[in-house]
């Protein structure tokens, strides 16, 4: 959008005392706060007011971060003022910080659903403020440089999303131009469906009171993306997941199609039907993955699949049916969903998903054992049953809008993997570096 605009342009367009205000100061908010500032704007911000003086002490020593006690002195003295709260809690917060806004600034969100953001903002900013929103695909521990970042011109002139571009710019990141509605149809296709995977994972081995990569066929290639991604995602805070989940409103339909595609599976598995399994899977990988003969062109290969292990790698792979790979591959065939179609604004969660993916279905002979273990080995039927009971408890629980009971079946099975989330997270990074590398352009 603002690609006939020179730099220098936009630069003199943005005044020497234009100040960033930042209301959330959550993981993100504090990245987004210390990134900002680093390049030399001045960033008022500010979270509920009982964390004031805790974080009026974390930031003594950055001159450049003014710590504010609420959202109505950060509002009446910042030019461009980022939301980042909860998609839940978005609506109350504008609605009560809102109307203080500075006469003529610009107003967005860092939520990861849009459409309750832009409805608060619509319903509780005054008329002369813009909206330019923004939504950075990874989490607050990723480096930003080289990761998508949506840029959304909702109600706004060209030199507002101008000055928003040339602000956000320090972070590094790979601008992405969407509406809001398109931004949540892809996050749903990308995010929520991915995030149903790993959650109902972790639920199950939680649910066998498993911890993985103590047993030997669950470490080695695949399963060191399932287990380090599982648990990357149940080592942050629950809201994130169930904020676009639940309030999404493309998410419900992808979540509920993926418990549908787990259960359809597994039942074809239980009852022995191997030809109709392995015409179904034939059929979904066919219509995800069009060429099947693109081994040296995959996402992850063996090499790197290795690499990345919380435990001891077996001398010879254990067998396994994948339900879990299968069933999202049969999920985005049901949707008619063409992942490839969105890795231009899709976070390194999903891209690391459809590495594994891609993985089984462009090897054959892999794909093939897959088939034959799911119909004649019986060596996961229990695992098999508890991931379908959490991919259907998942589902009933976004498609209830339940929040009390998505927060309740992620803390107890966070308490249960929190031992490990420390290792997790260091060797998640390490591998969500390497996808990027490995990436097509």
């Amino acid at each position: 959008m603002a690609a006939n605009i020179s730099a220098m342009a936009v630069e003199n367009m943005v005044p020497n005392d234009f100040t960033i205000g930042i209301i959330g100061l959550g993981d993100m908010g504090k990245m987004y706060a210390r990134r900002l500032s680093a390049a030399g704007w001045r960033v008022n911000a500010c979270d509920r007011e009982e964390k004031y003086e805790g974080l009026r002490e974390e930031f003594a020593n950055q001159k450049q971060i003014k710590i504010f006690p609420n959202g109505h002195l950060v509002s009446r003295a910042s030019d461009y003022i980022i939301y980042n709260v909860e998609a839940a809690s978005i609506d109350k917060v504008v609605a009560q910080y809102g109307p203080s806004t500075k006469q003529g600034a610009i107003v967005g969100g860092q939520t990861s659903c849009k459409a309750p953001e832009i409805a608060a903002f619509e319903n509780h900013l005054p008329a002369d403020v813009d909206i330019v929103s923004c939504h950075s695909l990874h989490g607050p521990n990723v480096d930003p440089r080289g990761q998508p970042l949506v840029l959304i011109k909702h109600r706004a002139s060209q030199e507002s999303f101008d000055k928003v571009e040339h602000v956000l710019s320090c972070l590094g990141s790979k601008h992405v131009y969407l509406s809001a509605s398109k931004h949540d149809r892809i996050t749903a296709d990308t995010q929520a469906v991915t995030h149903a995977a790993f959650l109902s994972m972790g639920k199950a081995w939680h649910a066998n009171e498993q911890f993985p990569w103590e047993i030997a066929r669950y470490v080695g290639g695949i399963e060191n993306v399932k287990i380090n991604l599982t648990l990357r995602i149940y080592s942050q805070k629950w809201h994130v997941y169930a904020g676009l989940a639940i309030l999404n409103p493309y998410a419900k339909e992808q979540i509920k199609q993926y418990a549908q595609s787990v259960t359809d599976l597994y039942k074809l598995m239980l009852g022995g039907h191997r030809q109709e399994l392995e015409d179904r899977i034939t059929k979904a990988g066919a219509k995800v993955f069009p060429s099947q003969s693109w081994d040296e062109d995959l996402l992850l290969k063996d090499e790197v699949l290795d690499r990345f292990s919380l435990g001891k790698k077996p001398e010879t792979p254990l067998p396994n049916n994948h339900l879990s790979l299968l069933a999202m591959v049969d999920c985005w065939s049901q949707m008619g969903i063409v992942p490839y179609d969105h890795m231009i604004c899709s976070t390194p969660l999903f891209r690391l998903w459809l590495g594994v993916t891609e993985y089984l279905f462009r090897k054959p002979a892999l794909l093939n054992d897959v088939i034959r273990v799911a119909i004649e080995d019986n060596t996961f039927r229990s695992d098999d049953l508890e991931f379908t009971f959490a991919a259907r408890g998942w589902s009933e629980c976004v498609a209830f809008g339940d929040f009390e009971g998505y927060r309740d079946r992620f803390q107890s099975t966070q308490k249960f993997f929190e031992p490990r989330f420390a290792d997790a997270t260091k060797v998640g990074n390490e591998m969500i570096k390497t996808i990027l590398e490995n990436t097509r352009k």
